[in-house]
């Protein structure tokens, strides 16, 4: 691959024979060599990003055989003062920050502190869960619900905090500082304790009315609360690929789908066109990453931004990363070779194609499901959206085939967005919300976010009943914790005794 990215200097140097020319542009530095064609289209779909999800500040990395092959930074780190975004400038990761929890706990296993096949309450000597949960199933996202048989992604990760602790006899800050930051020397990555600690930030938004100030989460635990960069994220990725911090059983053990599922311990691992990905996704209200591990390729994309957009527009939370756009330029061009390939359809035509078919329709979809979500700030993404739902189940018919929750996300979220800007009732795509639903419960009975969805369908078109089911099944559904869908079950139940 040509044209390695080098970090920003403003040192120009000049000769007979040889003239260097380093030209800070937008935020990043030129390329003193043509870049491959991969690089160029990667980057100019990765400007259309930023400028699609309102980010004031992109960071991306690529990373190939422990080396960095490509490292921008886009836009500005504080739009008040129009300072551009760089290599100083730290994030907090959110939920990426799982993945270090995930290592620290296959650390623990190694030194035979820990067993993944410990009952959780016993360890926390408090009758939380009963003795079926154990520590594998809050590793991987499988302690609700049917204990270890699907996944949901959980608050009960975080207690995989106290678990640490109680295994060491040591805060969790004190373990991960021993166990992985030190050693890594990892120089710029720790846990966001308070407002003191927040001088290399880059800033935090929001997207209201446009882009305006956001605000920053404070407080960590084995979930979320780490802060870092793409450099120190390219050397804790380098020491797992190199079983510096935990050796290759525990790694691979780690990133091994659990039980066929989505989720390993720490990671989300999936499978698409005989490649498997390892990735997890960081989003807070006002920040966003994303990492995703091709261990076949040995490649690594890390991306950093300073809005939520890029998690939040994909609901990455369902497993898939080829929902995410960002993603979906990362695997057409890096990947694929499908560099000639646009990444955005078109509003006036939708363009063709003859090879990879699976991956065109999973680019539509993700383009449909990002259009849906900003809908909310410009009306006129309703329509591109629904057209592009509409190219989608007319080329491709045998929807229930390839349907899945984020299909049924993009279809009632249009109905959602239409329903709060008040406009006229939207019902053309009411069979597939139904068709698509049922799937998804015959294949989880209990899954909370279908009977959410089809609780509010079933309940704006006046049909009480069938609303009043899928409500109490959310409700009445054994060993769920609560979150959003539980107190809006609640609420409807209480407004429609």
């Amino acid at each position: 691959m040509t044209g390695l990215m080098h970090i920003a200097t403003k040192k120009a140097v000049c000769s007979s024979i040889i003239v260097i020319l380093v030209i800070v542009i937008s935020g990043f530095i030129a390329e003193t060599e043509p870049q491959s064609k991969q690089e160029e289209k990667f980057t100019s779909e990765l400007l259309e990003l930023k400028d699609y999800f309102k980010i004031p500040g992109l960071a991306v990395s690529i990373d190939k055989e422990g080396k960095n092959v490509y490292r921008r930074f886009f836009g500005v780190s504080d739009m008040e003062n129009g300072t551009n975004l760089d290599s100083t400038n730290l994030f907090p990761i959110a939920s990426i920050t799982k993945v270090f929890s995930g290592v620290l706990v296959m650390k623990l296993v190694e030194q035979k502190k820990l067993s993944l096949d410990a009952p959780v309450d016993e360890i926390l000597q408090k009758p939380i869960f009963g003795d079926s949960i154990l520590v594998k199933h809050i590793l991987s996202h499988t302690s609700q619900g049917r204990v270890g048989e699907k996944f949901y992604y959980s608050s009960r990760f975080g207690f995989l905090t106290n678990i640490i602790e109680r295994a060491t006899g040591k805060s969790f800050s004190e373990v991960m500082d021993e166990e992985i930051l030190m050693p890594l020397q990892l120089k710029n990555t720790f846990l966001l304790k308070d407002s003191t600690q927040t001088k290399k930030l880059a800033k935090p938004y929001i997207v209201e009315n446009g882009i305006e100030s956001g605000f920053i989460d404070y407080g960590y635990s084995s979930s979320a609360g780490i802060v870092s960069n793409l450099e120190d994220l390219r050397i804790f990725n380098n020491a797992l690929d190199n079983n510096l911090i935990i050796n290759e059983k525990s790694k691979m053990l780690m990133f091994r789908a659990y039980n066929s599922l989505p989720y390993g311990y720490g990671v989300f691992n999936q499978q698409f066109q005989n490649l498997n990905m390892i990735w997890a996704y960081g989003q807070y209200d006002c920040y966003s990453g994303l990492l995703l591990k091709v261990p076949s390729e040995n490649l690594t994309l890390t991306i950093l931004a300073n809005n939520n957009l890029p998690s939040d527009s994909a609901r990455l939370i369902n497993g898939d990363v080829t929902s995410s756009l960002f993603a979906i330029s990362f695997i057409k061009n890096y990947l694929l070779g499908l560099t000639e390939m646009p990444l955005f359809e078109k509003s006036d035509a939708i363009s063709e194609t003859t090879s990879n078919e699976d991956f065109f329709r999973r680019k539509l979809l993700g383009q449909a499901l990002a259009e849906s979500y900003m809908a909310r700030f410009d009306q006129k993404k309703l329509k591109s959206s629904i057209r592009l739902l509409n190219y989608v189940f007319s080329k491709y018919p045998d929807y229930l085939q390839y349907s899945d929750l984020n299909l049924l996300h993009n279809l009632t979220f249009l109905k959602d967005v239409i329903f709060h800007m008040e406009l006229d009732a939207f019902n053309d795509f009411d069979i597939y919300i139904e068709r698509i639903a049922q799937k998804l419960l015959e294949e989880a009975p209990n899954n909370p976010y279908v009977h959410a969805y089809l609780g509010t369908f079933y309940s704006r078109k006046g049909h009480i009943a069938k609303a009043r089911k899928h409500f109490e099944d959310i409700v009445n559904s054994k060993n769920f914790s609560e979150n959003w869908y539980t107190h809006e079950a609640e609420q409807w139940l209480k407004e429609n005794e």
